[in-house]
């Protein structure tokens, strides 16, 4: 039986509760949700990249990428993206960030599988991503 790998990058101070920012467990990876704080540094609590989704959703994506690289893994070893909207209203904008940042990644064809849900999140987060890798 493989054992399972907590993975916490350097960029990520320990969870606020008992959980992992991602585990790895054979060819399995799983990234917990993810939000748009700024790397860890220090003496400072989590801050948010900046008050726009845009600003958000690129951070988001950073994070989730450290994750990846940090158990062996990229966005091309990814089936499934769940991404958690706090506003409907975001929805266009969204996709047009994802599409565009997908992209810059070169991630190959086809895409992963993606949720798209909306919940409340923490005051002043506006995204959260979680993602399912599978490594070859």
């Amino acid at each position: 039986m493989t054992d399972k790998t907590a993975l916490t990058p350097k960029t990520h101070a320990a969870p606020p509760a008992k959980f992992s920012h991602g585990v790895r467990k054979g060819n399995i990876l799983q990234v917990a949700g993810q939000v748009g704080f700024v790397p860890a540094e220090e003496g400072r609590p989590p801050t948010p990249a900046g008050p726009t989704l845009r600003e958000q959703t690129l951070q988001t994506f950073a994070n989730v990428k450290a994750i990846l690289e940090e158990g062996g893994a990229s966005w091309d070893d990814v089936m499934m993206i769940r991404v958690y909207l706090t506003d409907v209203e975001h929805f266009a904008e969204m996709n047009e960030i994802y599409d565009g940042y997908l992209e810059e990644q070169g991630l190959t064809q086809p895409p992963p599988a993606r949720t798209t849900v909306y919940v409340g999140l923490p005051k002043g987060l506006l995204i959260e991503i979680d993602a399912l890798a599978v490594l070859g």
